[in-house]
């Protein structure tokens, strides 16, 4: 039998971010997929803007903007009549330490595709048509059955095979929760009849809601229907077909003259609101769909699933590198909340759509979604979140990282994402008397971690050489701080350790528990 690292089964978004995460280590996962071909629809539309700053981490983010739309007009429409036509996110603009102000409305098939793109640059490929049919746990391993017929033993194997997961059910995990009564038709078709300038959506509070979505350089629309006449009791609608989804749009939309062409995706899809109670069973993992489905409202699913990746990936490849097992239970510890929270949230947005539904003041499908920018979740409740300093008013350890304009020694431009993007951590030190620290700091910790002075420029022969110039102090407004302060930043963006210069020994500490034999990546 082959051995290997890690298996990652199911090459979504999920799956896809976990193996770059584990690829751009120096490790080489082996990623799996039951389906013959990538996945052709726009189902999972929308990337959050915490999901845009993971894809600048990972080096792709300049393509994924590139392909989608920031700022899209929605036209809202209640019995045939303009509600709303209006930017949501006009008013809304980069600051310096958010520079990715709103979701962006990518179709999933793009974003797959330029996640594999990037992966195979680390010469790793999906395996399609390769399901796993069997996995025996053991102490050194998991033992993986193919439908090959060829077993391989792993270190560890990922589950991310969505909300069906053999992997779930092959461990007996339980997957709480419920089947609600709401349901929708789904598809990429193509328009005519229809400038490519809006997100289209019409409401009828007796027949329903239909809209269609375009995305920049395809000729594909995603089309959402939800025809109350013909909903069953348990949430299904008839077989999805071209001719059905005309006929809705025709009834509800009452556009005459809009067409529907070429369908290339047809789907249902039930609302389900279930998740795991673990995500940890020994050597194998759970993440994204296989965890947490959920109503779809605010877009979070997709991006949840990015985000567990992010953050499994690097504490995996800590462990598959030497660092102690107990670093993976943090990642249990720390996502199970996420996913409740997303739970909660998108059902509450599900309930909010459904109070506007058909009413002349009706905002539309993304009413609300604010929330949906996930710059929020956190987690300072984790036992990697630790400080030996007093509250800042500012980021704290669990918080995320926030970003800002500063100058390198060469007085060029940086940003501090600049500074954090790989597989490193990174410790700030904010004053000239955390130089001494970083000092020895970087002699302890010579490959994995990153050391950056940040001060204003200094005087010559004064003040110690900075890395960072902080000419108009704005990483110190983003990290209110008043004071000379060690900074620890994970290397999935979170802040996880505060210290004093003087007690750089807790940052030594804090990081030792990572990065005994960490590799490190391109």
């Amino acid at each position: 039998m082959a051995e290997i690292d890690i298996v990652v089964v199911g090459a979504g978004p999920t799956g896809l971010t976990l193996a770059l995460e584990l690829a751009r280590r120096g490790h080489r996962p082996r990623l799996v997929d039951r389906r013959a071909e990538p996945f052709a629809g726009s189902r999972g539309k929308g990337l959050s803007a915490r999901s845009q700053e993971v894809f600048d981490d990972l080096g792709i983010v300049a393509e994924v903007c590139a392909g989608g739309f920031r700022h899209l007009p929605y036209r809202v429409l209640v019995r045939g009549e303009v509600v709303r036509d209006a930017d949501p996110n006009a008013d809304r603009a980069p600051t310096p330490d958010m520079p990715y102000e709103s979701g962006l409305l990518i179709p999933q098939w793009r974003t797959e595709q330029i996640l594999r793109r990037r992966l195979a640059e680390y010469g790793v490929t999906v395996e399609q048509s390769t399901e796993v049919t069997g996995l025996r746990q053991r102490p050194d391993g998991v033992e993986v059955t193919l439908g090959t017929g060829e077993r391989v033993v792993a270190g560890y194997l990922v589950g991310c095979d969505g909300g069906r997961s053999t992997i779930r059910k092959a461990l007996g995990v339980r997957f709480d929760g419920d089947s609600g009564p709401e349901g929708m038709l789904l598809g990429d078709v193509e328009v005519t009849g229809l400038t490519p300038d809006r997100w289209y959506q019409w409401s009828h509070s007796e027949r329903g809601f239909v809209s269609l979505c375009p995305f920049p350089g395809s000729a594909s629309w995603q089309f959402q229907g939800v025809p109350l006449a013909d909903m069953a009791a348990d949430g299904r609608f008839p077989e999805p077909s071209l001719d059905y989804y005309q006929r809705i749009l025709d009834d509800i939309a009452m556009e005459p003259g809009v067409r529907l062409a070429n369908a290339s995706w047809l789907s249902t899809y039930r609302v389900n609101v279930r998740m795991v109670d673990r995500l940890r069973v020994g050597r194998v993992l759970l993440a994204g769909d296989a965890a947490h489905v959920h109503s779809p409202a605010g877009g979070l699913g997709m991006n949840t699933g990015i985000q567990d990746s992010y953050n499994l990936g690097w504490k995996l490849a800590a462990v598959l590198s030497g660092a102690d097992e107990a670093v993976l239970d943090t990642y249990q510890e720390e996502r199970l909340p996420v996913a409740a929270w997303t739970l909660a949230t998108s059902s509450d947005g599900l309930r909010r759509i459904a109070e506007q539904f058909g009413a002349a003041d009706s905002r539309g499908i993304a009413a609300g979604a604010d929330h949906g920018h996930q710059l929020a979740i956190g987690y300072r409740f984790s036992s990697l979140s630790t400080r030996s300093v007093g509250v800042l008013g500012g980021p704290e350890p669990g918080d995320r990282a926030p970003d800002a304009l500063c100058r390198d020694a060469a007085g060029g431009p940086v940003r501090l994402f600049d500074v954090y993007r790989g597989p490193h951590f990174t410790v700030l030190g904010f004053g000239a008397g955390c130089a001494g620290a970083l000092a020895r700091l970087g002699r302890r910790f010579p490959g994995p971690v990153r050391c950056r002075l940040v001060g204003p420029a200094p005087e010559p022969d004064v003040d110690p050489e900075v890395d960072l110039v902080d000419q108009h102090g704005a990483a110190r407004a983003a990290y209110r701080i008043d004071d000379d302060l060690l900074v620890v930043i994970r290397p999935d963006g979170y802040v996880g350790c505060t210290a004093r210069p003087a007690d750089d020994t807790a940052v030594g500490d804090y990081l030792a528990q990572f990065q005994a034999s960490q590799r490190v990546g391109r």
